[in-house]
């Protein structure tokens, strides 16, 4: 016994450790490998807590914990165990939140605060990056009460705590004032996403919107439907049959009071309004009543168009199931392309700090001349809609006619259109990609229109344009969000076969944003 054990120490018979816990709740060890015997854990109350930290082998393991009792709750300092208690969960959060507040002293406060707000992380629903890391998604219970410290949400939700708690308890120097526009700006220096969205969600919380995600069925769908409530963007609905929404929900751990609305197409009131509607677009291309009805009721794409074409909802995020140019087909039927607009993909491609736009993705297989005019002039729409001042390159394999080719031909032709136009952007080509990306190989053109390294990247065909941004996605440091359909005349969106849900969000927002406007 020493001077600081004793301000910890409690008068009791007890004199061993075997007697100590003997109907004990919790045990927290920072000693030795094997302090704790298999006979002491069956000693212990119901229910146990333990905490055998001592690093790198516990007191004892989960592997003896589960031989002896289920009932147990087990953390120990180690990752290949479940519940890893680790000081990332904690330091640079206490330290990031201390220094933006310009706090004079790490309070008791402060550390309570990151704890707290770990614990409440801990019953939240994991996001995908850890279900990815635990090769399963993980939720709250025995072996899940500790967030994982890869956890991308950690640098969002424990600052902000410790940042608070700071000025509560009077030693921040510099409080902070929108709280929320902190979180973001955190969640940015992680996620290059988020940064780029964080204008486009704080419009839609500003006017939220009723999105349809068409199959409501699916697991990342429901997911993404509830977390598009919770970040407060707006109204969700789900399209699917209820008995699957809820069984699925039941599965994966998520409370049905949590769940949005559902419509299901089979018995929805709204059925015969909608065939009626699309009887009257598509009677004269072959189609009967009946078709129409059934085309409604069996197709989830039909009837959430339906619901955004009719005023039910604002917005349509769909292809999970389906591939683009399916769900596209199935959209079309419903919704027509803005007049005087071409309907487009646009990828927004996030690479070394340098944002550019990628046109056309996902619609149109070999554009003509008149069509890649087309396509430029949607796509620096959608760059200014973003916030950026679109400089347009015109991509072919060739630069400024060595070697040309019939395909070269074809962008040399759609850049005069543009000149006939008399567009209000800055545009050029035809040119490689290396000239139109890199400052130094343009200089090397000084007749280049473009006063600066492009921000808009039009692609000859859709196979170079869906192919270089899939690589990039894969072998690139690079973030690719879309495509972002532009140019229909109601806000939808198609997202990649068996996206994750933080991508899901992420075009749901964009669709609530409607970059068309």
């Amino acid at each position: 016994m020493n001077q600081w054990k004793s301000a910890h120490a409690v008068e009791t018979d007890a004199r061993s450790l075997a007697e100590v816990v003997e109907g004990a709740d919790i045990f927290l060890g920072l000693s030795v490998k094997g302090a704790l015997t298999p006979d002491m854990v069956k000693s212990m109350a119901e229910q146990p807590i333990i905490f055998a930290m001592a690093n790198p082998d516990p007191e004892i393991t989960p592997e003896e914990v589960e031989i002896i009792r289920d009932d147990a709750i087990m953390a120990t300092g180690r990752s290949d165990y479940p519940n890893q208690v680790n000081n990332v969960l904690g330091f640079p959060y206490i330290f990031r939140g201390a220094l933006d507040v310009r706090a004079t002293a790490i309070t008791e406060e402060m550390k309570i605060g990151c704890a707290r707000a770990l614990a409440e992380l801990a019953r939240e629903d994991v996001p995908d990056e850890v279900a990815s890391a635990y090769g399963e998604r993980p939720r709250y219970g025995p072996k899940y009460i500790i967030p994982a410290p890869f956890d991308p949400r950690l640098i969002r939700e424990i600052p902000p705590a410790v940042a608070e708690a700071a000025m509560e308890c009077g030693v921040a120097r510099l409080p902070i004032v929108d709280m929320e526009g902190y979180k973001q700006r955190l969640s940015a220096r992680l996620d290059p996403v988020a940064g780029v969205l964080q204008a486009i969600m704080e419009k839609v919380r500003r006017d939220p919107k009723r999105v349809v995600f068409s199959e409501g069925e699916e697991e990342q769908v429901i997911r993404a439907a509830i977390a598009f409530r919770d970040l407060e963007l707006g109204e969700p609905v789900l399209v699917g049959r209820e008995k699957a929404i809820h069984a699925t929900m039941d599965r994966i751990g998520l409370p049905r009071p949590v769940c949005p609305p559902i419509h299901n197409a089979r018995t929805s009131p709204l059925l015969q309004d909608y065939a009626d509607y699309i009887y009257q677009r598509l009677q004269r291309q072959g189609y009967l009543l009946r078709d129409c009805v059934r085309m409604v009721s069996n197709d989830r794409n039909i009837f959430s168009a339906c619901m955004v074409a009719m005023g039910d909802a604002d917005s349509l995020v769909t292809g999970v199931t389906r591939n683009y140019a399916t769900a596209l087909e199935d959209i079309s039927h419903v919704i027509d392309p803005m007049e005087g607009r071409r309907p487009i993909g646009v990828s927004l491609v996030l690479a070394r700090g340098r944002t550019v736009l990628v046109a056309d993705t996902n619609v149109h297989d070999m554009p003509t001349a008149e069509e890649l005019a087309d396509i430029a002039v949607e796509t620096a729409h959608v760059a200014r809609r973003l916030g950026y001042e679109p400089r347009v390159a015109l991509l072919a394999y060739s630069t400024f006619g060595l070697p040309l080719g019939e395909r070269s031909e074809r962008v040399r032709e759609a850049v005069e259109i543009l000149d006939d136009r008399r567009v209000d952007f800055e545009y050029d080509g035809e040119m490689a990609a290396d000239i139109a990306l890199n400052a130094d190989a343009m200089a090397l053109y000084p007749f280049c229109r473009l006063t600066a390294p492009a921000n808009v990247l039009i692609m000859p065909a859709i196979h170079s344009a869906s192919i270089s941004t899939k690589m990039l996605m894969e072998l690139g440091d690079s973030t690719v969000i879309g495509p972002i359909l532009v140019g229909l005349s109601k806000p939808v969106q198609i997202v990649p076969v068996s996206c994750n849900v933080s991508h899901l969000v992420n075009m749901a927002a964009l669709a609530a944003f409607d970059i068309n406007k």
